[in-house]
C-alpha cells in the first residue's frame, strides 16, 4: 500500500525519507504501512484542524487521524485514534491514516531543541506514525514506551536526517 506526500514544497527529494521513517516506526509496533497521506502544512492548517476534530485552537506540531478507528459512529480524530493489531494469519497489521505535520512548527522547534530542522521534521514524523499505531502520551508510562519508540526509530537514520536537511534548504519559513 501507498505512503504518500503533500507539500507546498516539492516532495520529490522529501518523500522517500519521509516513507522510510514511517514504515521504521511502524515496524518497531509490529505494523506496516496500509494507505498513509503525509501532509506538510503551515500552522494555519493545524490550528484548523486542530480545533475542527479536537477542540483546542491552537496550532500544534503533527496530528494523526487514523482511518481505521474502530468506534462506531462519526470518527474521532485525536493525536492516536488508531490501534495496532495483529492481521489474520499473525501478518503484521497495516495501518492507515493521514500525519499533518507543520512545517512553521518544526523550524521554531528545530532552535530551541538545538537540531537541524531535518531532525526535527524526522521526529514528529515518527511521533505521528507512532501514533497512527495506537501509541499515546496521556499516562507517565504511556510517554516513557512513546519516547523510547521514538528514541528506537530515530537511531541510526542520519542519512534519511541529511536528506530531509538538503530537501529544507530555502525552505519559505
Amino acid at each position: 500500500m501507498p505512503i504518500s506526500v503533500a507539500s507546498p514544497r516539492s516532495t520529490a527529494r522529501l518523500a522517500p525519507p519521509l516513507k522510510a521513517l514511517v514504515r521504521g516506526a511502524l515496524a518497531l509496533e509490529n505494523a506496516r504501512p496500509g494507505e498513509i497521506a503525509i501532509v506538510l502544512a503551515g500552522d494555519a492548517k493545524l490550528r484548523e484542524l486542530n480545533r475542527r476534530w479536537r477542540g483546542i485552537d491552537r496550532a500544534t506540531d503533527v496530528l494523526s487521524f487514523g482511518y481505521d478507528d474502530p468506534a462506531p459512529g462519526p470518527r474521532r480524530a485525536t493525536k492516536g485514534a488508531a490501534t495496532a493489531q495483529r492481521a489474520p494469519g499473525g501478518a503484521p497489521a497495516a495501518i492507515s491514516g493521514d500525519l499533518v505535520v507543520s512545517l512553521d512548527r518544526v523550524r521554531v522547534q528545530a532552535k530551541r531543541f538545538r537540531v537541524t530542522p531535518g531532525r526535527e521534521l524526522a521526529r514528529l514524523v515518527v511521533h505521528g506514525a507512532l501514533h497512527l499505531a495506537g501509541l499515546d502520551h496521556h499516562r507517565a508510562n504511556e510517554r516513557e514506551h512513546m519516547r523510547t519508540q521514538e528514541r528506537r526509530a530515530l537511531r541510526g537514520v542520519s542519512a534519511h536526517v541529511a536528506s530531509l536537511d538538503a530537501a529544507l534548504v530555502g525552505a519559505p519559513w
